[in-house]
Formats: structure tokens, sequence, C-alpha cells
């Protein structure tokens, strides 16, 4: 898949983040494409394509639910199961490329927390091996992944520790988190094991929220927003055969999805001012680290330590806190802050002169996908 010429995110919408009690996942995402489409300055008539995730381990958010609720009849709708914000993106891109749509919106929500939603089961490619394991929740292999590192590398609990520590203080600037209360690194050190070596700073929060994006041609965004957001390279990889591929742990694969969003785009790991990386555990941003270029193989935690990924670091990493302490939405949330960075808008967290961004995520040990997004036009 090479770039994508010709797609720009014209708007952003988001709802409130934590716990929205008797507000249904299609309500929700229904008031974040209400912002979004404020926010490209657009009526919902100009919607011709539309994407809907559908939330995890329930039934809700698909398009015919959706559509509906929002009065639309776009020519193309669809719902991507676990949908995650960096693959609805694509789907988006791909039905504007083709020609299938030309200004598609993206919703997403969720009431997880407040349906008191469990997540203690195991979900993906081969669910009945995980189970049959005790693997009953993604803590477990990560832990496994982890201690994989550490035994590998030498990496340090306190090293890990450095992820979820400098997540918190990015969320203590943002008043949409979930957790804003301080926590050095005694703290997050104090904490008792969920699953050896992890803590519960190291696990994703689960609350309610939606958002929304509005995505078109290059072409027309420059007319249609003053600061449009350009897709200037994606990459996609799926690790489908899941316990036969080599090394399952470490997510070797992560590496081809590095390489192919770079070349795609023609910048590098250096070229990058943010990096949004996909965070239901921390043990996922450690890989990340070293499979998108930032440090060296073995050297994510000496990088962490370092304090490259904190606020007034060279490498700010999720910015808005992730899924470790803003809010848990499959990296919509991630994507929301990467554009509110690069349009400048993100208050007190803004970082200085950001114009480009890496935004990647995983479905766990399955799959993967990475955009990179900036403010110059890729036309």
């Amino acid at each position: 898949m090479g770039p994508p010429p010709g797609a720009a995110i014209i708007g952003a919408g988001a709802t409130e983040q934590g716990e929205i009690p008797g507000e249904s996942p299609e309500v929700i995402a229904v008031r974040a494409a209400v912002a979004a489409l404020e926010d490209a300055g657009i009526d919902k008539s100009a919607v011709d394509g539309l994407i809907t995730c559908k939330a995890p381990l329930t039934a809700h958010g698909t398009d015919e639910g959706m559509g509906p609720l929002l009065g639309i009849n776009p020519d193309y709708s669809t719902t991507l199961d676990y949908g995650m914000a960096g693959f609805s993106l694509h789907l988006a891109a791909m039905a504007i490329r083709s020609g299938l749509a030309s200004t598609v919106l993206l919703t997403y929500g969720t009431n997880a927390r407040s349906a008191r939603i469990g997540f203690s089961r195991p979900i993906g490619g081969s669910a009945q091996w995980a189970a049959l394991t005790g693997f009953l929740h993604v803590a477990g292999p990560a832990a496994m992944a982890a201690r994989r590192h550490m035994h590998l590398y030498g990496t340090t609990e306190e090293q890990l520790g450095w992820v979820s520590v400098a997540q918190r203080e990015w969320a203590a600037l943002n008043p949409r988190a979930v957790f804003r209360s301080p926590m050095g690194i005694g703290d997050y050190l104090a904490q008792p094991y969920v699953v050896e070596p992890l803590r519960r700073a190291d696990l994703t929060v689960i609350s309610d929220g939606g958002a929304a994006f509005v995505v078109t041609s290059s072409q027309r965004a420059a007319d249609l927003h003053a600061k449009p957001v350009h897709l200037l390279g994606m990459a996609q990889r799926s690790a489908i055969r899941n316990e036969q591929n080599e090394d399952k742990l470490m997510r070797p694969w992560l590496g081809s999805i590095a390489g192919q969003v770079y070349r795609n785009a023609g910048l590098g790991p250096d070229d990058m001012d943010l990096a949004y990386l996909q965070d239901g555990t921390s043990v996922w941003v450690l890989q990340m680290l070293e499979w998108y270029g930032f440090c060296g193989l073995g050297e994510a935690g000496p990088f962490l330590a370092e304090g490259h990924t904190r606020p007034g670091g060279r490498l700010p990493v999720n910015t808005h806190g992730g899924q470790l302490s803003e809010s848990y939405t499959h990296n919509w949330m991630h994507l929301y802050e990467a554009v509110a960075q690069l349009r400048g808008e993100a208050g007190d967290r803004q970082v200085p002169g950001a114009e480009v961004a890496l935004h990647a995520q995983t479905h766990d040990f399955w799959k993967g996908a990475a955009t990179i997004l900036s403010t110059r036009s890729a036309v």
C-alpha cells in the first residue's frame, strides 16, 4: 500500500472521557460526530461516506445503528469490528482514493466503564487456547513480553515504569484525562503487582467516551479547513498466524510496518516531532519505541529512564496521557490528540513547532497499523 495522496483530516471531535452514565455508545459517538462536523465547518449533507467502529465485546456501534441517529444516507458505509482509529482512518483514505466516497465521517463511542463491561476474557485469534493457558486478560501475555525483554536486554522494572510516569505527567495537563493525580517513579514502584512485573499503572484505564473525524481529499481540504492534517504515509501488517509466529511476544513484525510507513512518507524516525503509540499496556510502548527506530533494540529502557518521552523531552509520546492515564478509546483519542498538537490547539501541553507525528497502533499480537500525519501537504 503506497502513500495515500489526497487524504486529509479536516474535522476532529471528542466527548468528555471517563464515565458517561445513561448514554449508549451510539449516542456518545453521535455527539462526537456532531463536534467533528462543526470543527470541519460542513453540514452532514456533505458526508457521502460513514465508517463506524463496533465497540469491543458488544454489538454496539454499527453503521446501520448510527445512520438513523445521524440522519444520513451515505453512498458508502461500513463497520469495522475492533475498528481502532488507525485501521478506520486507512479505510477512509482508501475509500476516497478509490472514488467510493469524497468526504468520510469516522465515529467511535463506548460506555465500557458505566456499563461495567468485563475485559477479563481472551480476545482475537486462538482465544480458546489462551483461555486454556489462563490468559484471560491482556496483562498475562504482556507480562510475559516484559519478562522476555528484561531477560534479553536487562531492562528493569523502574525503566518500564517511566512509560506510565511520563504519560501521567502529560495527563496532568489534560482536562479530559481520567487519571491526573501526580505519580512519580517511587509511587509507581510502590504499587502491588497485577501480573508480575506489571502494576496497575501499566494497564489501560477503562472509560466511556467518543471521538470522530472527517476525512476528505487533500485537494478539497485546503478549501474546507484552515488547518488540514494530511496523511503522508500509511502501512499495515498482520501477524494472524499468532502462535506460529517466531518470537511472538516481541512482535518483530512491527519493524516491517515501521519500514513501510517511513518509506511511503519519505521520512524517518528523526523527522517525527511526536509519537502516538497505542498503550493497552506499557509494554507495547516499550516495544514500539524500538521497532519504530526511536532507539535501538534493547535500548528502550534507558531511553525512557533518560526522560526523552516526558514533557520537555526530545520525543513527546502520548501527550494526552494515552490509554494508561487519559482514556480507553482504542487509539481514537491518540489520533484526536495528534490532530490537536499538529494544529497548535493542545493548550498547556502544546509541543512548540510540532509539524509531523507518528500514529501507530496494534491489535495486541495480531495486527498493526501506522500513519504519518502532518500539516504539510502531500500534494
